[in-house]
């Protein structure tokens, strides 16, 4: 049911015709043809920056540190002292 036949097909055609005529025609597959072209870039243009964003928010993670359990606990003091200031 998902396919049009050939009387569907040749009865678009010509209501197309009476509309608007054989002159406006391929203006209009024309303009059909670059609107889908635009839609299919922006599709892509969107695709891009969304990949870009997932790159960026997964590199802007913090890292570990390798640091001596020592300096961890010395870097714990002096942020608890921070606060309290």
């Amino acid at each position: 049911m998902g396919s049009f036949g050939t009387t569907e097909i040749i009865l678009v055609v010509a209501v197309l015709f009476l509309l608007f005529g054989a002159s406006r025609l391929p203006q209009l597959a024309k303009s059909l043809g670059q609107t889908r072209k635009a839609f299919k870039e922006g599709m892509r243009e969107a695709e891009e920056e969304e990949k870009a964003a997932q790159l960026n928010s997964t590199s802007s993670a913090p890292q570990i540190t390798s640091m001596s359990d020592e300096a961890l606990m010395e870097e714990m003091r002096r942020r608890a002292e921070a606060k309290q200031s």
